[in-house]
């Protein structure tokens, strides 16, 4: 059984920062690519940020310059640094962790609970 569970969102004026965080635990061998999601209301869900084992980052040019994704390989943990943040950025942020359950099998999607980011006035 494999979790993802992410802390970190809330409430912020413009401008302001935060910063989530995404653990993975369970019975698996590696995680290869780690990533952002997000859906506003009303919107579908669209990707934010995404990080490789090897730190290769991809971005949505709208968070270029404001948002940074990191991961932590011992701890199976992937990190969304939020700075400038804006009412657009306002969504629920969903973790994702593409898992390889066992050596040779194809890889697995896993999503986090989701965790809601506000910015507002």
């Amino acid at each position: 059984q494999v979790q993802l569970v992410e802390s970190g969102g809330g409430s912020v004026q413009p401008g302001g920062s935060l910063r989530l965080s995404c653990a993975a635990s369970g019975n698996f061998f590696r995680i290869n690519v780690m990533g952002w999601y997000r859906q506003a209301p009303g919107k579908e869900r669209e990707l934010v940020a995404t990080i490789t084992r090897g730190d290769s980052t991809i971005y949505v040019d709208s968070v270029k310059g404001r948002f940074t994704i990191s991961r932590d390989n011992a701890r199976n943990t992937v990190f969304l640094q939020m700075n400038r943040l804006q009412p657009d950025d306002t969504a629920v942020y969903y973790c994702n962790a593409r898992i390889l359950l066992r050596l040779r099998m194809p890889e697995s999607d896993y999503w986090g609970q989701g965790t809601q980011v506000t910015v507002s006035s």
